[in-house]
């Protein structure tokens, strides 16, 4: 064998053992349900049934030679029949000749269907599975997909895996514990090292993920928002709004614009090849090596079957575990109900192994850059609670997929960096209307005496199944307008849900006479526009307007402060017994940010001084436990500040320079990022480009 090259003769291995008694038990199972079923057939009890079937298993190998010989001289259909009539003559002889039993040929050949269709299904469920038959599938693959030649053997390529929503201190109790056993080992053995990282305001995927993809986080002043200039609502995760946002701000030169590939993110970071990606869904649909990696998949027993299994798994799971909370009397605790038991099982059972599959193919042909999100964690997080262990079962499957892939760069044509990171972290806390028996919405509805359209509802992790949906589909077959269609379903068009009227104590249709807010809820940080204006009305013209709405939200006790324009100070913070003006640095009284965190003042200017920013920033309180509440229905939130969700985590390998001092923001993660992609040779035929500063803005 060659120096430095992996081992990939044939060993036996326990698993290869297994799969043969599960096959040798559904074979005597299959001639058992044969005898029942076919008159005249008959093998005796299961001591016969089982001789028979090692005969036939003995008789089967000795034939596969010649069903390989076959396949070569008449093609796939010769050796379909003759697999199919040559295995009925292996069982016709084994029972006739050795068992002296009395069958016709014909018998035999419904017998060996039988036999055949009993034993695959037994090793195809018993075995699809375990992550090992995962693994061996991803490895399995380096022969079909060719393992392609590269032009630069020698450059190494980087697998940029995102743990959406993990926090650092989560991640170190983890690999201290050694309950994330791939991390654990390689923080233990030096080959990678761990720190935290600082999401700016707001802390949300949108923000991060278009910080760390392009360099840039203007303009996004949280998952949904108001564009002032055209009254458009804004959101995220809907694929026109995604490619939208994404175009306004690329520069053509983002992390994987030099060879790379996005796989299940919001933004493609200027990748010439993307998977689920939702800014590029319509790219995805005209994909056929999409449609043909995620068929293969599904094809296959490790996909389908896995799938399938994982996937009732994960509601059974799911829903035990859900009540298993309420008769605990779990706290903080929200309902769990079955769209979130669907939504669980699809981003567990089957997107985890399919991402980690176009992941693997990706490396297997030599892609320098690669960028994949995984949402579990973060989606089981959100209803669960940050540290409940259906939440921490999650972080340690994708701690699973991490040695997954690093088989897998042991046999890809390049050598291969994996970086993991988290876009931001996560706070807990019961949720807002929990705590004080109303909603952000209806609180603003009363205290502003006027009707208020909101929307509170967290669509993150189904967006994800969304994307992938509708990136399977087109428009040319029935199958792909029936994906498309699911795909609109799981994120539906209209982000406003319903208008709220707390002076009739009920919902009504909006007026287009009155005055009347819109309000979304984002994690703990909530965002109040005043509809219909085209710029940002200031804290004198709501207090003429709305006398009791500004006063009445800051003496809220489930609110930490709020953040309003004023004419003469520019944003301000404001508390219940001070205020900051936060482009002064003046505080007067308490000062209200002063519980979350030192950047606070920095965070707040920056979102406040957006154009987008909403004529009042509603920041949840941080309670003596330092939890948070959330104004959307989630135990797990990010957003706003306090808690967790500000600390995010980056594991690198130790040959790449060490970060310079703190990182505070995607955007200087960007630059840490594409700096390393440049020490490893990446990106010297891009054209030079000056990457976005936060502090471009004026």
């Amino acid at each position: 064998m060659e120096a430095g090259r992996p081992d990939l003769r044939p060993r036996l291995r326990r698993g290869d053992l297994g799969r043969a008694l599960l096959g040798l038990l559904g074979a005597s199972l299959g001639l058992q349900i044969a005898s029942w079923l076919l008159p005249g057939f008959d093998v005796g009890g299961w001591v016969q049934a089982l001789v028979a079937a090692v005969l036939i298993m003995v008789g089967g190998a000795v034939l596969r030679p010649l069903l390989v010989h076959g396949a070569v001289l008449l093609g796939w259909v010769g050796a379909v029949l003759l697999g199919l009539f040559g295995q009925a003559l292996v069982v016709w002889l084994i029972l006739s000749y050795s068992l002296e039993a009395e069958v016709t040929v014909w018998t035999s050949v419904l017998a060996a269907w039988i036999v055949a269709a009993v034993s695959t299904l037994f090793v195809w469920v018993g075995t699809a599975g375990t992550d090992e038959a995962v693994t061996a599938t991803l490895l399995r693959r380096r022969r079909r997909v060719g393992r392609d030649r590269v032009e630069d053997p020698g450059m190494p390529g980087v697998v940029f895996v995102q743990a959406d929503g993990v926090p650092f201190p989560l991640l170190e109790w983890g690999v201290r514990a050694g309950t994330l056993p791939t991390l654990s080992r390689w923080v233990r053995d030096g080959s990678h090292r761990m720190v935290e990282w600082t999401p700016k305001l707001p802390a949300t995927t949108p923000v991060s993920q278009m910080g760390i993809l392009h360099g840039t986080i203007e303009g996004i002043p949280a998952f949904r928002w108001i564009d002032r200039a055209t009254g458009k609502i804004f959101v995220a995760n809907r694929p026109s709004d995604a490619a939208a946002i994404e175009a306004a701000r690329t520069t053509g030169h983002g992390l994987l614009a030099d060879d790379g590939v996005s796989i299940s993110n919001l933004f493609t970071g200027d990748a010439p090849t993307v998977f689920a990606t939702m800014s590029a869904v319509g790219r995805s649909q005209e994909g056929r090596e999409s449609r043909l990696a995620i068929s293969q998949f599904l094809a296959r027993p490790e996909g389908l079957a896995r799938g399938l299994s994982r996937t009732l798994s994960e509601v059974v799971r799911e829903r035990f575990q859900a009540s298993r909370a309420r008769r605990r009397g779990i706290r903080p605790r929200v309902h769990r109900g079955w769209s979130f038991a669907l939504e669980r099982a699809g981003l567990n059972g089957v997107l985890r192994d399919l991402n980690t599959m176009l992941v693997a193919d990706s490396m297997l042909r030599g892609r320098r850059a690669i960028y994949v999100d995984y949402v579990d964690y973060d989606a089981v997080a959100h209803h669960a609670g940050i540290m409940q262990p259906e939440s921490l079962a999650a972080l340690e499957g994708i701690d699973a997929v991490l040695t997954q892939l690093e088989k897998v760069a042991e046999v890809a044509p390049r050598p291969y960096r994996i970086v993991v990171l988290s876009d931001h972290g996560q706070s807990q806390g019961a949720v807002f209307a929990d705590r004080y028996g109303e909603d952000l919405a209806r609180l603003v509805s009363r205290l502003s005496d006027t009707e208020v359209l909101a929307s509170e509802r967290n669509t993150e992790g189904s967006s994800q199944l969304s994307a992938f949906l509708a990136s399977t589909g087109g428009s040319e077959s029935v199958l792909a307008r029936a994906l498309a269609g699911a795909s609109v379903r799981l994120a539906p068009p209209e982000p406003v849900e319903g208008t709220v009227d707390a002076r009739a104590g009920a919902a009504v249709e909006p007026s287009a006479e009155d005055e009347r807010f819109v309000v979304f809820g984002s994690g703990n940080l909530g965002l109040v526009y005043v509809a219909g204006e085209t710029r940002r009305v200031t804290l004198a013209e709501l207090s003429s307007r709305f006398p009791a709405l500004v006063p009445g939200l800051v003496a809220h006790p489930g609110v930490g402060f709020v953040v309003v324009d004023t004419e003469e100070h520019g944003p301000v913070a404001l508390g219940r017994t001070g205020e900051h003006r936060v482009r002064d640095g003046v505080v007067v009284g308490d000062d209200p940010l002063a519980r979350f965190g030192p950047h606070a003042p920095e965070f707040v200017l920056r979102a406040a001084l957006m154009p987008e920013a909403p004529d009042l920033y509603v920041n949840s309180l941080l309670d003596d436990l330092g939890e948070v509440a959330a104004f959307e229905g989630l135990v797990g939130c990010h957003g706003g500040l306090g808690g967790w969700q500000d600390r995010a985590m980056l594991v690198w390998p130790t040959d790449l320079p060490d970060p310079r001092g703190p990182i505070v923001g995607a955007d200087a993660l960007h630059r840490v990022l594409v700096g390393w992609l440049e020490h490893l040779g990446h990106r010297a035929e891009l054209p030079s480009v000056r990457v976005p500063r936060a502090d471009d803005v004026a």
